[in-house]
């Protein structure tokens, strides 16, 4: 197995690992208010997450940035609880073509969570001579685990809305609710207090 091959598929393996649902719950968080015909703006959204969370990940595992462990992962839970909320305040994307919400959650607060990722992808690296192409695998594997995570919960979402008929507004207040108070159990349970 290749270098590039290893970092892509631990990249993977990390987003889709149920030990760290936080990310998975950020993402459902971001994805909930769409539809899969909304695949498009899905992929835009996730991408922009990955590109928020590779520049603080690069950053850190550089060591150029250093943040507190405990205050990051007191952060992380925060960006989830704010991400719910907002879907509980308006359950549906606007539908004009200017920037949404969603988009700029998605890019700042992906900065957060790449902070969180780099405790691990140091300790991964160890000593390799160049950390470009491991760290470019790895956030493409995270890139490919989300857009797996967003694609099971879109089909979940078209069964449930589109099949079973419920109500699309209360299927995203309520996977939001629950979101937002999962987020909240983690901020309490948090070691930044």
């Amino acid at each position: 197995m290749s270098q590039f091959q290893l970092y892509f598929n631990l990249g993977i393996q990390h987003i889709l690992d149920l030990k760290g649902f936080d990310h998975i719950l950020f993402v459902i968080a971001l994805a909930v208010v769409y539809l899969m015909r909304d695949w498009g703006r899905i992929v835009i959204l996730v991408t922009a997450f990955t590109i928020g969370h590779s520049l603080t990940l690069a950053l850190a595992t550089l060591q150029v940035v250093r943040i507190d462990t405990d205050l990051v992962e007191f952060l992380i839970p925060v960006t989830i609880a704010i991400t719910a909320f907002a879907n509980l305040l308006k359950p549906r994307p606007s539908s004009g073509r200017g920037l949404q919400i969603n988009y700029i959650f998605a890019l700042f607060f992906g900065l957060i969570h790449g902070l969180g990722f780099s405790n691990y992808l140091r300790s991964l690296l160890g000593r390799e001579q160049s950390i470009f192409q491991p760290l470019l695998a790895f956030n493409l594997g995270l890139e490919v685990g989300q857009l797996v995570i967003v694609i099971v919960f879109l089909v979940v979402s078209s069964l449930a809305v589109g099949i079973f008929g419920v109500n699309r507004k209360e299927w995203v207040l309520v996977v939001s609710s629950v979101v937002l108070g999962m987020a909240i159990m983690m901020l309490l349970e948090s070691k930044y207090w």
